[in-house]
């Protein structure tokens, strides 16, 4: 069996473009940390010049890693939205509609605003900003995040969605001038006016578990000036002897309570998403990067997180996901494990056989009634090896 090797790690189209764009250092350098990211899981900017395989000296290394982290090379327009364009041509050819959501995250000190395409129940980060300072965004910060993004998808109906610090009229007034689908939670505090009759708070509305409603055509503020919107509300019944503390209420133009619900379900993607760059996968809550190297950082990760996301969509085409993870567990509905999930140690799992390969040999040769089983997994770990 082959051993691992960086060349597939990336997609064809990733390695003509990033060719095209950095130097040939920049371009090794990269598949180096993608590499790093996918095996051992860490953005720490020590951790990384600990791991690197390049015969320097750690400070070198180190110095190296900081120096390629300034590349005025490394911008999210001129690298990473063509990359962006090809994943749509060639996963989302037959989509008239995107789903978009925005959301924050707080990393450290740091306040990263991020808006990601949802794709396979994660999100992919399009577009990212760190605002200087603590707390929620403002109308300017949410339209400078959207405006990139809404040109580099004018090709495709997107609808946004977001959570309750964008369930701003001000906000839903801005994308229905631009034309823009939203799906937008509220807070259930809101005062809302039908035709002729009183304000009242939503959660006057009467939503209990297990029912819904649609509204169209209501006043969602007591300030003047802005137009009439649509709302749904929603609130889950209970399963299994749980109930969700409350329900949603919801700010869109999508003309329906299905597509509405349907829509926001999706925007959990982008939460999935910070948990694998947290906790869930690469640890970035333990960098200590400043904000030029941070913003560049992350986009070292959205090219190696959705390179994982696609090579473990592959996998489970290929029928060898069983070799990476458990596929099902007690009292779960669904897949245990994200494509993401799969992708990420699927490389690992394959990297080991490098330093163990005499070591699984002789258990092999020991266990040979166990061959038939072997052979089906040394052909996955070909498999997998053979990436892109």
């Amino acid at each position: 069996m082959k051993k691992p090797h960086l060349l597939n790690m990336f997609p064809s189209f990733y390695q003509i473009h990033l060719q095209q764009q950095l130097k040939a250092t920049e371009y090794l350098t990269l598949k180096i940390l993608v590499y790093l990211l996918a095996c051992h899981k860490q953005v720490s900017l020590e951790l990384l010049a600990s791991l690197m395989p390049y015969p320097i000296q750690f400070e070198s290394r180190r110095r190296s890693l900081q120096r390629f982290f300034k590349l005025d090379c490394l911008q999210i327009e001129r690298l990473w939205f063509p990359i962006v364009q090809e994943i749509l041509k060639e996963k989302f050819k037959n989509h008239k509609s995107l789903k978009v959501a925005i959301d924050r995250t707080q990393w450290r000190d740091k306040n990263v605003f991020v808006i990601s395409l949802i794709w396979d129940k994660r999100g992919i980060p399009l577009y990212w900003q760190l605002l200087n300072k603590r707390g929620s965004s403002n109308i300017a910060e949410q339209q400078a995040l959207i405006s990139p993004v809404k040109e580099l998808l004018k090709d495709y109906e997107i609808i946004i969605l977001g959570d309750r610090e964008f369930g701003s009229v001000k906000l839903a007034s801005w994308l229905c001038e631009q034309q823009v689908k939203f799906v937008l939670k509220i807070k259930q505090e809101r005062y809302i006016q039908s035709e002729e009759a009183d304000y009242v708070h939503l959660s006057e509305v009467g939503l209990l578990p297990g029912s819904s409603f649609y509204l169209t055509g209501v006043k969602v503020t007591k300030q003047k000036g802005f137009g009439s919107f649509d709302v749904a509300g929603y609130w889950r019944r209970k399963y299994r002897g749980k109930v969700d503390d409350e329900g949603w209420y919801l700010l869109t133009n999508l003309g329906g309570l299905k597509p509405a619900i349907a829509a926001f379900k999706c925007r959990s993607g982008i939460e999935a998403m910070f948990k694998d760059c947290k906790t869930g996968g690469y640890n970035l809550e333990k960098s200590h990067a400043n904000n030029e190297r941070l913003k560049n950082l992350i986009l070292v990760i959205a090219i190696a997180y959705s390179c994982a996301v696609i090579q473990g969509q592959k996998f489970k085409q290929m029928g060898i996901q069983k070799y990476t993870g458990r596929l099902t567990e007690c009292k779960r509905s669904h897949r245990r494990h994200s494509s993401f999930w799969i992708g990420l140690y699927g490389q690992s799992w394959v990297v080991g056989m490098e330093f163990c390969q005499e070591i699984v040999a002789e258990l092999m040769r020991i266990r040979r009634n166990k061959l038939p089983f072997f052979q089906r997994g040394v052909r996955a770990m070909s498999l997998i090896l053979s990436g892109f």
